[in-house]
């Protein structure tokens, strides 16, 4: 402590932990710091915002405006990938203090000759240390305290230089920041790539895309499929792995302890004599075949994510070159993998207490620098809750410093705590509760968790409603309007959103026995024959949310999302806009997919900055249909058997500059 400052600097926000953990924004996001400054007494304060890119020496600095209540802001636009870092300044500023004091003196007709002695000392004080400042400011400023010390004018024929305030506006150029206090933390905010925040994500497992359940699927089936993909807009294909299966204790159709002769086993069994985790099933193809693959999907905008999953067969190299690196029963067998009564007998789990953990976490970084090598720049990383924390902060960190552009998504379903600390430690993505969520008070109060607390400071959701491991109960048993209602809530609540395909755009629904939420027959464990080109498929519906998506930027982020009140449980709205407002997007959804209902909507125009009694349009940009509303309040029916969502661009009418209105 020093006892000459008199400042105090408290509330920093955003931040994580006390600056433990970096907040998370993208590129050319503005972010606005605020923070509590005050000190004692009444004299006024200067605070300054600091910030620099982590490849600068030097601090920016901008100056923070007041804004109510101790309250000061400011913002500075994150132009460059990677990590930048920021602090708050603020000192007493008896510069300010005195223009304030005097101005009130010279209105009330109180005495203040000794106040401009004063003010002379405190412009040379500014001078003394300012000596670098432009001699036009200090010609004038030396003008200034010339005439404040004569006595050949009185005091109110001084008041010129105080009343123009050409005086304040140079002197606040200049300020003498003595006994500055320091915010106690350096902050910091890490900058990632558009599609952190903006990512469509379409799951498929390439051995099923042979000709026939019975032909194993090459990455050029791939190649072939990728149009299918494209047309229904998604931009991020995501391949379970693709390496080599292990032989040892395979597990067969539906999970069974014994594969039978020809059975695929599991892509999660990663390991044989083929390799490990950098390589590839030779029944997908060679290397080439997969780059191949990468720059065709890249000419169609679509990035190739890899699963990253750090378990390995009981055939994986590493279980003979590193023994160390795995647990050993009593009876000096691994200890394979168990979440009881469940056992994983055909992988084994890596020991993240093993005392050669340091070359470990070395090789497992390489297997990320691998196949980013090889063009990959999206990792979907399997179970990451029950590897070591402190490793994924480790690596994280050691690929984002060099490769800033990578992307994490945790699929860890697990206590909040622990999914929230992925996060934090670096994870740009995360998977959610969104599956189980089901009713309106479900999905208000866990969206509202993840965008109205300090959670929305690092932890970006990405809504699925079904994975090849999580066959939800609402699917089991719902309908064609039940899907549409989960793909249309996935889409537009969350920014980020994914699925597990072709499972769900053909509504497969049958699990694998009542109250599992596993699928009968999983792909996990056997080639599928998917007929795209059904009839009832759901791609048509799919293709248009995602282009809705893609062209109207409200539904690009997730943090302005507002629920608004609606008279009827089975309704829910909510809306998404950009800071501008000029993109409006207003989502009403019938949470029962077997009867019609409706209610009276309550829209806060006010919160839009529109007009009272000034009509606006909605377009329903699903059935193309418009209507004319006005006011807060208007009316909603929705019948699911013809489509169960609205999903409105809402039109604010605009008053031109020639005095006529137009629609924006």
């Amino acid at each position: 402590m020093k006892g000459q400052q008199r400042v105090i600097i408290e509330n920093i926000k955003p931040q994580v932990d006390c600056g433990r953990y970096p907040v998370k924004r993208v590129i050319n996001d503005v972010i606005n710091i605020k923070a509590d400054i005050f000190g004692d007494g009444h004299d006024a304060l200067s605070a300054e915002l600091l910030y620099r890119h982590k490849d600068q020496q030097d601090w920016n600095s901008m100056e923070m405006e007041y804004v109510i209540n101790d309250r000061w802001k400011a913002e500075f636009q994150l132009i460059s990938l990677g990590f930048y870092y920021y602090k708050v300044n603020a000192w007493v500023d008896h510069f300010k203090s005195w223009h304030r004091d005097i101005l009130k003196k010279i209105e009330a007709e109180v005495e203040y000759s000794i106040d401009l002695l004063i003010g002379a000392d405190i412009i040379q004080n500014t001078l003394d240390s300012h000596s670098d400042c432009p001699e036009k400011d200090k010609k004038f400023l030396s003008k200034v305290i010339n005439e404040f010390r004569s006595d050949d004018e009185a005091p109110e024929d001084k008041t010129a230089y105080l009343l123009s305030n050409r005086l304040y506006q140079v002197m606040i150029k200049y300020p003498v920041k003595s006994h500055i206090s320091e915010s106690e933390h350096e902050y910091q905010v890490k900058v990632e790539r558009k599609k952190a925040n903006f990512s469509t994500w379409y799951e498929v497992f390439p051995r099923s895309l042979g000709d026939g359940s019975e032909k194993h699927g090459t990455f050029y089936d791939l190649v072939n499929f990728l149009p299918y993909v494209a047309e229904m807009g998604f931009d991020v294909l995501y391949l379970p792995p693709i390496h080599p299966i292990g032989e040892t204790r395979r597990k067969g159709k539906n999970n069974s302890v014994t594969a039978e002769p020809g059975e695929p086993g599991s892509p999660w069994a990663i390991g044989g004599r083929e390799g490990g985790h950098k390589a590839i099933h030779s029944g997908l193809g060679s290397m080439d075949d997969f780059i191949h693959l990468v720059e065709k999907a890249g000419e169609l905008d679509i990035e190739i994510a890899l699963d990253v999953a750090f378990q390995c067969s009981p055939d994986h190299p590493y279980v003979t070159e590193h023994p160390e690196w795995f647990k050993h029963r009593p009876d000096g067998s691994l200890q394979y993998a168990e979440n009881p009564p469940k056992k994983y007998e055909d992988i084994y789990p890596l020991n993240f207490e093993t005392d050669d953990w340091q070359n470990m976490w070395e090789e497992l970084r390489s297997v990320f620098l691998f196949w980013i090598n090889k063009g990959i720049k999206i990792f979907r990383v399997d179970n990451p809750h029950t590897k070591s924390l402190n490793f994924w902060e480790w690596l994280t960190n050691e690929i984002n410093r060099e490769h800033p552009d990578v992307i994490f998504l945790a699929e860890a379903f697990t206590r909040p705590k622990l999914m929230n600390s992925l996060a934090k430690k670096g994870f740009t993505q995360s998977y959610t509760y969104f599956t189980w969520r089901n009713t309106k008070y479900e999905i208000t109060t866990y969206c509202n968790e993840l965008v109205n607390t300090n959670v929305r400071e690092y932890f970006r959701p990405n809504f699925w409603p079904n994975t090849p491991d999580i066959l939800p109960e609402f699917l089991q048993v719902t309908n064609r309007a039940g899907y549409i209602q989960r793909l249309i809530l996935a889409a537009t609540l969350s920014s980020n959103y994914g699925m597990y395909g072709p499972a769900f755009e053909l509504m497969d629904s049958t699990p694998v026995k009542p109250g599992k939420e596993e699928y009968l027959n999983s792909e996990k464990y056997e080639l599928k024959d998917w007929d795209t080109n059904d009839t009832r498929s759901l791609k048509k519906i799919i293709g248009l949310i995602n282009r809705i998506r893609k062209e109207h930027k409200a539904l690009h982020n997730t943090h302005s999302l507002k629920f608004h009140d609606i008279e009827n449980e089975a309704l829910i709205a909510y809306s998404k806009a950009t800071d501008d407002l000029s993109s409006i997007i207003l989502v009403v959804v019938n949470l029962d997919p077997y009867h019609t209902h409706s209610g009276w909507l309550r829209f806060p125009i006010h919160d839009f900055e529109m007009e009272e009694h000034t009509p606006y349009q909605v377009h329903d940009l699903i059935s193309g249909a418009y209507f004319l509303w006005s006011g807060e309040y208007n009316y909603v029916e929705i019948n699911p058997g013809i489509m169960p969502v609205h999903v409105f661009k809402v039109r604010r009418k605009i008053r031109s500059e020639r005095d006529f209105y137009y629609f924006m």
